[in-house]
């Protein structure tokens, strides 16, 4: 499942998703963007528990408030099946944090599809976005590795893998039971180190 996917395009999915073997469902808040299913990650009756062998999360839970981000974790953690996982990436705010403290708000920290992005953009939402009347566009919280991976465990992920990207983001894997699916899709691909041994300090959930 890709939540909060936009448009249907390719480069909208993560390359572990690209094999033909995946069948991607879309979910978006965005009648506009024709959702395979149109509702919110924050609450998801219309899925049944344990449908999706993945769910795919990129740029969409720093648009949830802060008392919805505790929701939106348990339904994520719902869907999928007992060897499922998902894969997230939102903004890093430790590493924005280090813009702001050194004065650079409004430069231009790196370019993406949708133009250049500023530490503005990363804590509240892509400027231009907003002001051509996108206001579900806006970040109404945020996230540190220590943050995302606390919320995803206490929504009753066995085990969260987390490392920084290289445009001032988060990837975080988080495991339901088994790593063997995760494996094979994230194998080959930039965030295979996912697979690794977790090079920062995350909480686990305990195992019996």
């Amino acid at each position: 499942m890709n939540v909060g996917s936009g448009p249907a395009t390719r480069k909208g999915l993560h390359p572990a998703f690209h094999r033909e073997e995946w069948t991607e469902v879309r979910l978006d808040i965005e009648p506009r963007v024709a959702p395979d299913i149109v509702g919110t990650m924050v609450s998801m009756p219309q899925i049944k528990d344990g449908t999706f062998d993945a769910v795919w999360s990129s740029h969409n839970i720093e648009h949830l408030h802060a008392f919805e981000v505790p929701l939106a974790m348990a339904e994520f953690r719902r869907v999928l099946r007992p060897d499922g996982f998902a894969l997230i990436t939102c903004p890093d705010i430790a590493s924005i944090a280090k813009l702001v403290v050194d004065g650079r708000l409004e430069d231009v920290a790196y370019v993406s599809p949708a133009g250049p992005i500023t530490a503005l953009d990363m804590l509240f939402g892509h400027s231009a976005s907003v002001a051509a009347g996108q206001s579900h566009m806006a970040h109404n919280t945020g996230f540190t590795l220590q943050r995302l991976a606390d919320k995803l465990v206490a929504a009753g992920f066995r085990e969260v893998r987390a490392m920084r990207g290289g445009s001032y983001d988060l990837w975080v894997l988080a495991l339901v039971t088994t790593m063997d699916l995760a494996k094979i899709c994230l194998t080959g691909t930039p965030q295979a180190g996912l697979l690794e041994e977790p090079r920062e300090k995350v909480p686990r959930a305990r195992t019996a």
